[in-house]
């Protein structure tokens, strides 16, 4: 009998999920004697009843705000993928599980990016002042952002805007929103086929020593429970991502094939395509050729640099803040984020003992 594994992506089916729509695809979990089932914001189950236009679903009786990790935590889900702030947040947020990264999809840690458009006359991150930022949201996100501009000379004085999350990319094509944080695997491709201009700043290029984007996580308690099975997942994935660097067109077909049976989810094939060449040398070490494995002092340094710049703080962001516990995101970049968190007490945010 297969092991059930449920798989949370963090966004419709992309080029940062080639390895595991191969591992679909080539029957490499069929192989490892696991039925791996992968669950996307495209898909109607993924949210239930929350919609992820509701600018009140944390409003008290509101539906449930639905994201890859709460699904690990609330047990539907037992891998999902995250940015690397939100595995800190998840392991420094009072009353939550501290979920761990188990492996880097990209071994690429500057492949995101704040982008504008080249016509908006945005040419350094310090022309964001007093601009229109369109944010997911995140915990950090708005004040990492603030830093970014102040590091490149500006005061990180901007509006921090929160459409919609799935649409925040067409706010940017659309001049609702003067610039936004993506992939350029994805989005960044997607401009070019488009004949858009970007201007692009990296994160790490801007004093942020960022960690792994994204990454897959796990709640530990089933990591240690299910250890054979979690080390055969990750096995079976770490196959999928070696077939996509060696094999980027064929990675692209198997992702429009299977998005579109599983998902019912449209991707232009040349924006898969683009996409895959785009990665292809990004998903490997390029001395081991492993794929996944994580450095503990990759993420020592970031964590260190969030507690350096203030950022490591209890606060957590709600769009209806009670003062005390959450904060609403202007509150939050203006420093009023509730109390730092020691150093010493933030636990280790990852794990490579279930990596092949």
């Amino acid at each position: 009998m297969s092991t059930k594994i449920t798989v949370a992506l963090d966004w419709t089916p992309n080029g940062n999920h080639l390895g595991f729509f191969v591992a679909k695809d080539k029957g490499l979990y069929d192989a490892a004697g696991l039925d791996v089932k992968i669950v996307s914001p495209a898909d109607a189950e993924y949210n239930g009843s929350y919609n992820p236009g509701d600018r009140d679903a944390d409003a008290p009786g509101a539906p449930k705000y639905v994201t890859p990790c709460s699904k690990v935590a609330e047990g539907s889900a037992h891998f999902a993928m995250n940015s690397p702030e939100g595995v800190v947040g998840w392991n420094t947020a009072p009353g939550r599980p501290q979920l761990k990264a188990v492996a880097a999809l990209l071994r690429d840690r500057n492949s995101s990016a704040i982008v504008a458009l080249k016509s908006s006359g945005i040419n350094s991150m310090k022309d964001l002042d007093g601009k229109r930022y369109a944010s997911y949201a995140a915990r950090f996100e708005g004040r990492i952002v603030q830093r970014m501009i102040q590091h490149a000379g500006g005061a990180g004085d901007y509006v921090e805007d929160t459409p919609p999350m799935l649409g925040i990319w067409n706010t940017l094509l659309e001049g609702d929103a003067d610039a936004t944080w993506v992939f350029m695997q994805w989005e960044g491709v997607e401009a070019k086929l488009k004949g858009v201009e970007l201007n692009a700043f990296p994160v790490c290029d801007f004093g942020v020593p960022y960690a792994y984007a994204p990454c897959l996580c796990a709640h530990p308690d089933w990591l240690v429970a299910n250890a054979s099975a979690a080390k055969a997942f990750l096995k079976a994935t770490a196959e999928g991502y070696a077939i996509a660097s060696a094999e980027p067109a064929y990675a692209a077909d198997a992702l429009v094939r299977i998005a579109k049976r599983d998902h019912s989810f449209d991707i232009d094939p040349e924006l898969a395509k683009g996409s895959a060449e785009f990665l292809a040398d990004k998903f490997l070490d390029p001395d081991t050729k492993r794929w996944g494995r994580m450095d503990g002092a990759v993420w020592s340094e970031y964590v260190n640099w969030l507690w350096e710049s203030g950022l490591l703080t209890t606060g957590m962001q709600s769009r209806h803040p009670d003062g005390g516990r959450t904060f609403s995101l202007d509150d939050l970049r203006a420093g009023n984020a509730g109390e730092r968190i020691a150093l010493e007490s933030v636990p280790v945010v990852f794990t490579n003992d279930y990596l092949p």
